[in-house]
């Protein structure tokens, strides 16, 4: 697998760059090389290494990019070219354990974040690289290695996160639910383009054969580390310059986490978020195609690292794609969206529907049997909100035929003139479960005129180790979104007890009991644009 990884990097590199190897001394170009840069513990790193020609003798702003989980070193070649192309030492590298790159598997473990100073102070010694005006750019995996360095290592200046993470327990276990499609898909993939270290392999007995508790419970001891939430006061102390960017169907590392650890960051920093699912707003771009995401997070790389006068630093922090492709600014994530306050009524009527009302309703239960799905779903990992950011096909429901006896179905009014949802909807709901596990899935839909509803946002809940009869009050924040509802369209909340997706722990035979009590009616939150 070394040799194949080498040879196609060397291979992809030149089919890229093309034209651009061999450039006149006094024409911008860069040169290209195979290199195998030494890691952290002894281990050799595979890189393909872009250096600047006919532009003077450097030292060269550097750019070091981790590969993405299962992907090799010419992952980012094309914008690397682009990058070497105006004035930058570009290093891309297939991260530790995977392809040519030699270790194991850490899940973005200490090694593998120390492999990115190592790769810095190789760049120091071998190349016209400036090390003390560095950024380290990465997608998913790559993007999260990044964050991580950023707290170790003073020396960058600037960091591109896109599609990454920040929390690994809330993106990949959300509110005690595994994300099951996108955890077997990472594990599949890190065996076959890579060699899986302890860690990985611990985890990977566990889920395969059915331990699943045991599996998360080891998965809450290794995350904090892995997590650049746990270390944001060390960045912050380093204050380099953040770009972040997700999808906000994104099934691996969804964004309401990134949301989260971008409030939390004091120094100079930029969210971008669009429709799409893992990778997609940026995976054109990474191999040299036209790219919005890769554009700005260009112009950030300039500014902060050459000092460019070229208003990256001026424009709004905050930046919203909305699913019909209207970007909209915002000074804070605080100010995308002004909290609009709906309460939730008794499902009543044939239709077993309860309404969405502005005025607090008290007083009602309502129960529905668990463990039987409804055709209301969040799709499927990878796939549904890929079609919803490429092709603008959303993830969509006849909401009439949502089985009212396995799902708790509120309607709201209609929207004479449109609404743009933006920010992140909050479902507060008392429930009683008649088991001591159960599993809910919460779905806000955009709905037109016949009832076909498109999927705004969604989130699961898993209540563990519930006294049955007893009722709770559970508060769900839904996964940001803008999203514009058009005239004469209405929302629609949907609440069930299985979703594909996830690993569910709601038994055929329970029930849940929705109820909205006296001085705590159940309601949701839906942050509308002003």
């Amino acid at each position: 697998m070394r040799r194949i990884a080498a040879a196609l990097a060397v291979v992809l590199a030149l089919i890229t760059i093309g034209p651009a190897v061999g450039a006149e001394a006094d024409q911008a170009g860069f040169s290209t090389s195979y290199q195998r840069i030494p890691g952290t513990g002894g281990i050799e790193i595979g890189a393909v290494v872009l250096t600047p020609t006919g532009q003077g003798d450097g030292p060269f702003p550097l750019v070091v990019m981790p590969s993405s989980w299962g992907v090799p070193n010419v992952e980012y070649v094309g914008q690397g070219a682009k990058l070497a192309e105006s004035g930058f030492q570009v290093i891309s590298y297939s991260s530790r354990g995977f392809w040519d790159t030699g270790g194991e598997i850490d899940i973005a473990g200490p090694p593998t974040v120390a492999d990115v100073s190592a790769v810095i102070d190789w760049a120091d010694q071998h190349t016209p690289a400036d090390t003390g005006r560095v950024a380290a750019v990465g997608i998913s995996y790559g993007a999260g290695t990044s964050l991580l360095a950023s707290a170790q290592d003073a020396r960058i200046k600037a960091v591109g996160a896109m599609s990454g993470w920040a929390d690994l327990i809330a993106s990949l276990n959300p509110n005690e639910t595994v994300a099951l499609q996108s955890v077997a898909g990472l594990l599949a993939l890190g065996n076959v383009t890579g060699r899986p270290g302890p860690e990985m392999a611990s985890l990977q007995t566990k889920f395969v054969s059915g331990n699943f508790d045991g599996a998360i419970a080891e998965a809450k001891q290794l995350a904090p580390v892995r997590s650049a939430a746990t270390v944001v006061d060390r960045i912050n102390a380093n204050r380099p310059a953040v770009f972040l960017a997700n999808a906000f169907e994104d099934s691996i590392f969804p964004p309401a986490q990134y949301t989260d650890f971008f409030t939390r960051l004091t120094g100079p920093k930029r969210l971008l978020l669009a429709h799409g699912d893992h990778s997609t707003p940026e995976a054109s771009g990474a191999i040299g195609l036209p790219n919005e995401t890769w554009d700005e997070l260009a112009a950030w790389l300039h500014h902060h690292l050459t000092g460019a006068d070229n208003g990256a630093d001026v424009e709004a922090p905050v930046q919203l794609k909305s699913q019909r492709g209207v970007w909209r600014g915002y000074p804070s994530w605080a100010a995308v969206g002004q909290p609009r306050t709906s309460y939730l009524t008794k499902p009543a009527g044939l239709s077993r529907t309860g309404a969405l009302q502005p005025k607090a309703s008290t007083g009602w239960s309502s129960g529905i049997g668990a463990g039987v799905p409804t055709i209301a779903d969040s799709g499927v990992a990878l796939v549904s909100g890929a079609l919803q950011g490429l092709l603008s096909i959303p993830t969509s429901v006849a909401t009439p035929l949502v089985d009212r006896s396995f799902a708790g179905v509120w309607s709201g009014p209609v929207h004479a003139s449109g609404a743009v949802v933006n920010g992140t909807p909050t479902l507060h709901l008392t429930v009683k479960p008649s088991g001591p596990d159960t599993s809910l899935f919460a779905y806000l839909y955009d709905v037109d005129a016949l009832g076909v509803g498109s999927l705004v946002s969604h989130k699961p809940f898993t209540l563990r180790g519930a006294t049955p009869g007893k009722a709770v009050p559970i508060d769900v924040r839904l996964e940001a979104t803008s999203w514009e509802v058009p005239a004469g369209h209405h929302l629609v909340l949907v609440v069930d007890t299985v979703d594909p997706r996830y690993l569910g722990h709601s038994a055929i035979g329970k029930t849940v009991t929705f109820s909205s009590p006296a001085g705590d009616p159940s309601s949701i939150s839906i942050p509308v644009a002003s």
